[in-house]
């Protein structure tokens, strides 16, 4: 499974302008034949069921942030209205959770990795569970090309005597963001995080490019742990 943009731009750079079924069919042969890409690796059927509890979560958490935004602006008459709102969500999200942790305890392969993640201080139930259903990789690849896959890889931008900005690009976002939240825990609880987010601050690097490149040390962590 590979980015469509990627096939059409080798149909691009193959001279390959039109488009018509036939040629397409051809493309995807030439490039499956040149490109040799990652084979795709389908989530189980546990997989699939963690992820859509923790796709309805995120759905509710976003529907929970307006509702909490609401009360700061509706008339007074209004704020019960939304404040029952608000305790509806947080019921359903909590459901949610009990539903994940009870998942969790049935199942002693995902009960026996997540208690690993878990280990590593910063590394909460979501997070875990997020790693393990959306990057079913983890433990599987080394550290550069688990980085790329989540979208914490620095790209060049290097011609010449020029050296460009690194900048990290694409990847799985519900993997960083959640890991994001983690790092960001962990600089204040995790030794290890801790200090390397202190020296990059000390030598002058801005919070978000620091905080960044902990991501990347921390899940080149979970990673070896798993």
């Amino acid at each position: 499974m590979v980015n469509p943009l990627r096939v059409r731009q080798y149909a691009r750079a193959s001279e390959l302008l039109a488009k018509t079924d036939k040629l397409d069919a051809f493309n995807l042969a030439e490039f499956g034949k040149q490109m040799k890409s990652r084979r795709f690796e389908a989530k189980s059927e546990s997989g699939r069921y963690v992820s859509a509890l923790l796709v309805r979560r995120r759905q509710l958490e976003e529907m929970l942030k307006a509702e909490k935004s609401r009360l700061r602006t509706v008339p007074a008459a209004m704020r019960p209205s939304v404040e029952r709102m608000i305790e509806v969500l947080q019921e359903e999200i909590k459901q949610l959770e009990k539903e994940l942790d009870k998942f969790m305890k049935e199942n002693e392969e995902w009960q026996a990795q997540k208690q690993i993640l878990t280990s590593a201080k910063g590394v909460g139930r979501v997070t875990a569970a997020t790693l393990l259903a959306e990057l079913p990789e983890l433990g599987k690849l080394d550290r550069k090309k688990i980085a790329a896959l989540v979208g914490l890889a620095p790209m060049n931008a290097d011609s010449g005597k020029k050296r460009g900005y690194r900048k990290t690009k694409g990847g799985r976002v519900e993997v960083r963001n959640v890991l994001y939240m983690s790092t960001l825990v962990a600089t204040r609880y995790n030794p290890l995080i801790q200090a390397q987010y202190q020296e990059l601050l000390r030598k002058g690097k801005v919070k978000k490019v620091a905080l960044t490149a902990c991501m990347r040390k921390f899940l080149t962590i979970l990673n070896a742990m798993m």
